[in-house]
């Protein structure tokens, strides 16, 4: 028996626009990310500055916007004046939070310049671990300042000469973390962030901060954290931070189908957390969510924990998690919860980008593949423009041992055009085993459905290499030339959605 859904959607109701910086991703020096990752000057494709044109064709086909550097854990305990200047005569140092001796061959300029031919905008973080305000801002100055300045003629005198414009600032790194080099209490990083980004808006009023949120929903700190940072940095900050990552424990593959909910939770939390902030402080000011780390990672089953890696001299395979059919299924359901929070969520950055949790795979010296995670990412970024509407959706739940009940049916839908006529996106994920059909019920408004992308789960583990990924590409993704469309009338168009499967699809609409 085949069950039922429906989808109501007008152009005349719209949860906000899509900020294209929603489609970012993460580069940290962390395994292989960068060494052999991005960059590798001995390989084939490498272009005249060292980096991979393999990579960055990839890179530019998955749609990526943004691009965090330099981290992550990594930036707690990096000095990025060592990572400018002459590469001969940088000095390598260890790494504490990653345990591997860090080269110093790529650092604020490489990375910068790379960005720019690739046309990603960068995201920098500063040290808020080991190292404080003087630091942050003379980063800022270094990025952004114009000739006559300290840190600004450094740069000049590294050659470049013209400012490169960074407008989006961490303000550190998951400092709730007891990880973290440098973990501070809310109080200490709230008076720290503060006076830091004060600083660097003296520099560059024009930038965009970042406030560090809660490292994940499970932090004991959570909620409290976000309250006594902002207390601090309500009238400074722009942005607060979230990061979430999500896996399937113990075989639950029911919860894991439903790690969206968990997601949507999150964000409806740091949004109530941060509002509360702003209603205490009676602000008009309005604080969004950088999401900037997210993904599906195995972190409790596959990594060891920091603590325990030995340390490394070279690249290390660190955190290479390989990825099935029913993790690219997950991933894009927790993109379909992404869009529809476009009015509180203008920044993401899936971690990270190539090898580590990475959408794209490398081998030093030899082919940069595609996960199957890849598929549902570059699909999004294709297919999503204009602005998110604001569509309700009617299915039955199921009860999961990690979320409690969660719907069986989630549906996000984008308009692009003129507000009675526009292209779609529709985003359609099933989180369970038989088929559903989806109703879409568009009143008053002549939809069109054309092709898309289909992704269905397996029940396959993953296997490390570009055969696997591809086979695994070959039986679980599908390019849709026409939609799925099972009936059709005015006012609704009924879409039928495999088992276990995220669905994209392209449309035209004009109201009546």
């Amino acid at each position: 028996m085949t069950a039922h859904a429906t989808v109501l959607l007008h152009p005349d109701f719209r949860t906000g626009t899509l900020d294209r910086r929603l489609f970012g991703s993460f580069v940290e020096h962390l395994g292989r990310a960068v060494y052999t990752g991005i960059y590798e000057p001995d390989h084939a494709t490498a272009d005249e500055h060292g980096f991979r044109r393999d990579v960055a064709d990839l890179t530019r086909e998955l749609g990526v916007t943004v691009v965090r550097y330099p981290g992550g854990n990594f930036v707690s305990n990096y000095v990025w004046e060592d990572g400018v200047g002459p590469v001969e005569q940088r000095k390598p140092f260890i790494d504490l939070a990653w345990r591997t001796v860090e080269p110093n061959l790529i650092g604020t300029d490489e990375f910068l310049q790379w960005a720019e031919r690739e046309g990603i905008e960068p995201m920098m973080a500063v040290n808020l671990g080991t190292r404080g305000v003087a630091e942050a801002a003379a980063l800022v100055e270094y990025c952004n300042g114009v000739a006559g300045s300290r840190w600004a003629d450094l740069r000049i005198a590294n050659g470049r000469t013209e400012p490169y414009g960074v407008k989006l600032w961490c303000l550190g790194n998951e400092m709730d973390g007891p990880w973290q080099i440098g973990h501070k209490d809310a109080h200490e990083y709230g008076k720290l962030a503060a006076e830091a980004g004060k600083a660097m808006k003296l520099v560059d009023p024009t930038i965009e901060l970042v406030a560090c949120g809660s490292s994940s929903m499970t932090m004991d700190t959570f909620g409290e954290w976000e309250q006594t940072v902002l207390s601090y940095t309500y009238d400074l900050v722009d942005h607060i931070s979230m990061h979430a990552y999500y896996e399937e424990h113990d075989g639950d593959r029911a919860s894991f189908l439903g790690s969206g909910t968990s997601m949507d939770r999150f964000i409806r939390r740091v949004v109530a957390s941060a509002d509360a902030v702003g209603a205490r402080k009676r602000s008009d000011k309005q604080i969004t969510i950088s999401f900037d780390e997210w993904n599906v990672w195995y972190l409790e089953t596959r990594f060891p924990g920091e603590s325990n890696l030995p340390l490394q001299h070279q690249p290390a395979r660190i955190i290479e998690d390989v990825y099935s059919g029913l993790d690219a299924v997950v991933l894009g359901d927790l993109m379909v919860t992404l869009l529809n929070h476009a009015d509180r969520v203008p920044v993401a950055c899936l971690a990270q980008l190539v090898n580590v949790i990475a959408p794209i795979m490398t081998e030093p010296g030899g082919e940069a593949w595609k996960q199957p995670t890849y598929h549902p990412f570059a699909a999004t970024t294709r297919l999503a423009q204009g602005d998110v509407l604001d569509v309700r959706v009617q299915a039955p739940t199921y009860t999961t041992a990690r979320h409690g009940d969660v719907p069986t049916v989630t549906a996000a839908v984008t308009w692009a055009g003129e507000p009675d006529a526009g292209e779609l996106g529709v985003f359609l994920v099933n989180r369970t085993a038989e088929a559903v059909e989806v109703e879409l019920r568009h009143p008053g408004v002549a939809l069109t459905l054309g092709g898309g992308t289909q992704v269905t789960a397996d029940h396959e583990p993953a296997v490390h290499g570009p055969a696997h990924a591809a086979k695994v590409t070959a039986e679980h993704v599908t390019t849709l030339d026409a939609a799925p469309v099972t009936a059709s009338a005015t006012g609704t168009t009924t879409v039928r959605l495999a088992p276990e499967s995220w669905t994209a699809l392209s449309g035209t609409a004009t109201v009546v």
